[in-house]
């Protein structure tokens, strides 16, 4: 817990802030006490950085277990600092794998914190909106804690003096999304289905990126298994028919 207080205000979060200068909006939106999902979208490996750094409360998020898994003087560092940053390992590998990440985030909530996740389970392949996994529905309805839409965008500024190309970023935080109208259906895969897509739509709103409605990690895959563009794998896929898989999504951190 220290170590994460020691990240942000002294060690990491005053360097990032003097040099990035993130510009942030809707702070105010973030509840000030309780539990409450920070569903955003997921551009960068360095969004778990600004967009803590733009709150006082902690934010917990869900990270691959392959952070926290390395050997030697290295993995001991990268896992003292991840454990340290607020991070909590999920395996990824399995549908039996990606419920513990449901029941670890469900925790998380319970304990009356801020739980950070990707809804679309991976970084986008190309800066588009990918579509979102229902796994940030069902923690949703079966707390019935708010989510707040996150929207994370970079854009390059040139620094005069030096000559530096810098990542502009902003940080926004949207208004709260309230589901008590779906209390009780929790498992119902259409109503997670139609919460995570509301949950999408201010996504995109906020962050004004063109959405795909096909999954992320299944274009990377293509992408790797063709070497074909991200765009080029869009075209040939379709939205999926058969949205049962989505009770037990894959992921839900990128």
């Amino acid at each position: 817990m220290l170590f994460y207080w020691f990240l942000k205000f002294v060690a990491i979060g005053p360097v990032v802030k003097l040099v990035f200068r993130p510009q942030v909006e809707g702070v105010e939106n973030v509840p000030p006490d309780g539990a409450a999902i920070l569903a955003s979208n997921h551009l960068s490996a360095a969004d778990w950085i600004f967009m803590p750094l733009s709150l006082r409360r902690r934010v917990t998020f869900l990270a691959k277990r392959e952070y926290f898994t390395g050997s030697g003087v290295k993995g001991f560092v990268q896992r003292a600092f991840f454990t340290g940053a607020g991070q909590v390992p999920i395996d990824r590998s399995s549908a039996s794998a990606a419920e513990a990440a449901i029941q670890t985030g469900l925790r998380i909530l319970r304990q009356g914190k801020l739980l950070g996740i990707y809804p679309e389970g991976t970084r986008s392949p190309d800066g588009r909106l990918y579509r979102g996994k229902t796994g940030v529905a069902r923690m949703t309805l079966e707390t019935g804690v708010p989510v707040v839409p996150v929207s994370m965008t970079y854009r390059e500024r040139r620094l005069p003096l030096v000559g530096w190309n810098l990542p502009k970023v902003r940080v926004r935080f949207g208004a709260p999304l309230d589901f008590s109208r779906y209390e009780g259906l929790a498992g119902d895969r259409f109503v997670e289905r139609s919460v995570t897509d509301e949950i999408m739509y201010e996504i995109m709103t906020l962050s004004e990126q063109e959405y795909v409605d096909v999954y992320g990690a299944r274009v990377k895959t293509s992408m790797d298994a063709t070497g074909a563009s991200a765009s080029e794998v869009v075209s040939r896929m379709q939205p999926p028919a058969d949205e049962a898989a989505d009770r037990a999504p894959e992921s839900l951190a990128g």
